[in-house]
């Protein structure tokens, strides 16, 4: 079997199955050989195939040529966790924290940036270039360490005296832009803002900061977010006292979409009600997959008593420390219908719709289906809205100035999907549902109890998205939240 094979796996809507069909039938043993078929026409009179198919490969390669090769979050920020677990132990260190896309929560990011405060940066540099993943030093010295990692991640870390660790931690967060906007407002004030101190135009004292909120305070404004850091309006905000109190992860009292054994989940509805309650949480809300996603074995509408029984059970079991609701995630078919009856979305509490097959259809055509779960009042929420999974599927082409005028008039839920690989919406299209009002909400969609742990992930997009707590249906108290559920 040729090995260039494997270099196919990464298109979207193409199986193992249909690489072997390639190979055995017309010879293609490479990437550039199938997109040279596809756009010749070779593939759609293969069994199994046709035009469309054929056209979505083609689309599939072509988004592969689009990726950048940046980390994906959910790549390199357990893995900046464990190195700053790492160094906050080495000797004379007094802080460290990561810092570029990673501090500012961006989707993807290039390497992994570290600053350390710490009095003794040699032990520093040493921990971190002799680790046993290491596999090459891309770049050494007595303050600075560039290295590549046995898994593929680069990381570098640069040490600062503690006394200058706030000035070089806002200079290394970044962005670019919001870094020049800070240089200039120090030069208004007749001071030069770098990554040392703060120094006088006329020649003066320099003035340390050892956290970020000297600088900024030095500077006559808050401190700003490192969510918001993109010249997105943020310094216009701090000046005029409007920045916005972003939601946190401890705002939130309730996770409205996870699946059970019901459907593709791993746990039974009593285990992740009990890790949602270990966590915190007063509200859950049970959302299996429905029936026609064959490939996640989810439920027909006669399954419901059944798993309406063990809800019960489990509600019984957890007493008034968590509220069980029943839902589903209700799949958005190929054709623009709903998978259950509106007779049975009325017997939930939670009716979340979503796409997850046809995502290649022409733009007409997969707006007008999320429309019409939009429109659907027995619809709550819609799922992760755009379809897609970072790096390896590009989101719906929907038209999202539509998507989004349909959700203010209806008054559904848009989700923040908080799956590291989803991510969706994203921050654009969660500030402009933020500032036309549409109710957001930030869910992990578990399929293991352990997978509740994600929702940093979604609240760091809604931060980005200059989201406040009270923008966001799971942040209410669990009255309004059941208040809002029944008045859908």
């Amino acid at each position: 079997v040729p090995m260039t094979l494997a270099d196919m796996i990464p298109v979207p809507d193409l199986g193992p199955k249909k690489i072997k069909l390639f190979w055995q039938t017309l010879g293609i043993t490479t990437l550039a050989g199938l997109q040279e078929a596809a756009r010749a026409g070779q593939l759609r009179a293969l069994p199994g195939m046709g035009e469309k198919s054929e056209a979505k490969i083609l689309a599939g390669i072509e988004s592969l040529s689009r990726r950048t090769g940046r980390t994906p979050l959910e790549k390199a920020w357990p893995f900046a966790e464990e190195q700053l677990a790492l160094l906050r132990g080495v000797k004379g260190v007094v802080a460290a924290e990561v810092a570029g896309s990673l501090r500012r929560m961006r989707e993807t990011l290039g390497d992994v940036d570290i600053l350390v405060a710490a009095t003794l940066p040699e032990l520093v540099m040493a921990a971190f270039t002799t680790q046993g993943a290491v596999a090459r030093v891309l770049g050494g010295g007595p303050i600075k360490s560039s290295v590549e990692f046995t898994n593929g991640m680069r990381a570098q870390v640069w040490v600062h005296p503690p006394e200058k660790f706030g000035t070089a931690l806002q200079y290394a967060t970044g962005s670019k832009d919001h870094n020049v906007r800070m240089r200039e407002l120090a030069l208004k004030q007749g001071l030069s803002l770098s990554e040392h101190a703060l120094t006088p135009v006329d020649g003066g004292a320099e003035i340390l900061c050892a956290t970020e909120e000297e600088v900024y305070a030095r500077l006559g404004i808050p401190w700003v977010a490192p969510e918001l850091r993109e010249d997105r309006g943020e310094m216009a905000a701090a000046l005029a006292g409007t920045l916005p109190r972003l939601v946190t992860v401890n705002d939130l009292h309730a996770d409205l979409h996870m699946h059970s054994t019901w459907s593709d989940g791993k746990a039974t509805i009593l285990e992740m009600a009990q890790a949602a309650r270990a966590r915190g949480l007063r509200v859950i809300a049970i959302t299996d997959h429905s029936h026609s996603l064959g490939i996640v074995q989810g439920m027909k509408p006669e399954d419901l008593a059944a798993r309406q029984m063990e809800i019960d059970a489990a509600q019984a079991e957890m007493g008034d420390s968590l509220r069980i609701l029943s839902g589903v995630e209700v799949e958005i078919k190929a054709d623009g219908t709903l998978d259950y009856p509106d007779e049975v979305l009325a017997g939930l509490d939670v009716v979340i719709a979503s796409l997850h097959v046809s995502l290649r259809q022409p733009r007409e055509q997969i707006t007008e289906r999320l429309l019409n779960a939009i429109r659907n009042p027995h619809v709550d929420i819609i799922g992760h809205p755009t379809g897609r999974q970072i790096p390896d599927r590009d989101p719906a082409d929907l038209d999202m100035d539509a998507v989004l005028a349909a959700a203010k008039e209806s008054g559904v839920a848009l989700e923040i999907n908080a799956n590291p690989r989803r991510l969706d919406l994203n921050d654009v299209y969660a500030r402009r549902a933020k500032e036309l009002g549409i109710p957001l909400t930030i869910n992990t969609d578990a399929h293991a109890p352990d997978q509740l742990a994600l929702l940093h992930f979604g609240v760091a997009v809604a931060r980005r998205a200059w989201v406040e707590a009270g923008e966001v249906v799971n942040a209410w108290d669990s009255e309004k939240l059941l208040g809002w559920l029944k008045a859908r």
